[in-house]
Order: C-alpha cells, then structure tokens, then sequence
C-alpha cells in the first residue's frame, strides 16, 4: 500500500495565493521517493534539505518516507508564505514527528557552513520553465517557476554548491524538463565526482518531466 500524499487542503485559504501547489512533477518526484524508500531507509539520514519547499508536500512526504529512519529535514523557500504552508503542511502530516526546520532563504543561503558536507538527502524541483530572464522572481509565484534561458538560470547558480553540500553517501533528487538539458547537467555535476542516472519520467501536457537521482558513485 503507498503512502499517502500530504494533506494539502489548507493552500485553498487566500494567505496562501502565491504558494505553488502540487502538480504532476511534485507526485513524480514523490513516486521517486517512496520507489527508493528502502534504500533511503538504509542511509539512515541524519539531515534531509529540500529547497524551495513551496507547499511542503515533498518535504513532509520525505518525513513518512524516512519516518524514524530521520533526524531532521530542513526545508528553505524565499517566499514567507511558502515557509508558512510548509509548516502547517508537515503539522497536518502523520509525519509530524519527524523534526522540521524550515528556513526562509535562497538555496541554502546562510547555512552552507552548517550544511557543508552532511547533506544525506537533497531534493531540488527548480523553476525550470523556459521564460524571459526578466521573470524569474518577477512576482512570488514566479519565483517557484519562471527559469529563464532553457529553464535553467536558477539551477546553474545551485549546481557548483551540490558537490559541497552532499554527504559521501547523500544523495540529490532534482526535478528536470527536456528543455533543461538533462544530460548537461548531467556532465557539469560529473566533472565535480557526481553520478547521475535517470530513475523516472512522465509526459505532463507539452512537459516532458524527469527525476535524476545523483551520487557518488551512483547510489541503487
């Protein structure tokens, strides 16, 4: 039996209009999850991130992936009102006991020194939409979409830290369209000792969407 998709109900209020809600590439990050929940479980992570949490949902769904398995799941957002559902999500979910610190920052702005080479498990669903530059973080809503040339000018400034930020056995999870150029990325994070390998993909409308799972050495 899967697990159940966090209750997200509370997004309907208007405080929280500017919040992006879970779509198709949230459940198929969420399906890569819990396909790797063995496996998680095995790492027994001592710190979680996911950045640019939005409603929380992947946040609190990685919480009843990992269950006691965790320690702490951090999650970052640069709008007030993402960092504010993302609580209130993780609050309604039967993960709740699972430690929560949600962080209103960029990336992981301000917390790169504590974070530096102990991140076990990274998740990352970038605004990847291919836009003008001029509209990422034009408004709220567009910080949590608009990506700019090839939908990739946000994520191109997280990549170099990625290395950095992973533990030796952590592990990154990043959301990617075709339009990104997934194998790219790819090679930029295999220049710095990352691989990379496909886990799931889903045709959404127009979307082509991705799951790329990294690590050293490529975790199973």
């Amino acid at each position: 039996m899967g697990l159940p998709t966090p209750d997200t109900a509370h997004l309907r209020r208007p405080e929280y209009a500017t919040v992006y809600e879970p779509a198709e590439d949230t459940y198929l990050l969420l399906d890569a999850l819990e396909s790797d929940r063995e496996s998680l479980q095995a790492l027994r992570p001592a710190v979680c991130v996911e950045i640019g949490s939005g409603s929380g949902c992947v946040s609190a769904f990685l919480g009843q992936v990992l269950g006691p398995h965790c320690a702490l799941i951090i999650s970052t957002d640069i709008n007030p009102a993402a960092n504010a559902a993302t609580k209130e999500t993780a609050a309604r979910s039967a993960a709740h006991a699972v430690p929560l610190e949600q962080c209103r920052t960029r990336f992981v702005q301000g917390l790169d020194a504590r974070l530096a080479g102990s991140v076990d498990v990274l998740v990352f669903n970038p605004p990847y939409v291919v836009t003008p530059t001029a509209e990422i973080d034009s408004t709220p809503e567009a910080s949590a979409w608009a990506g700019g040339e090839h939908g990739r000018e946000v994520l191109d400034q997280l990549l170099p830290q990625i290395p950095a930020l992973l533990s030796p056995a952590g592990r990154f999870y990043l959301v990617v369209i075709e339009e990104n150029k997934p194998e790219e990325i790819a090679q930029i994070l295999a220049a710095h000792g990352l691989q990379g390998a496909r886990v799931l993909s889903r045709r959404a409308g127009r979307e082509h969407l991705s799951i790329y799972r990294f690590s050293r050495g490529c975790a199973e």
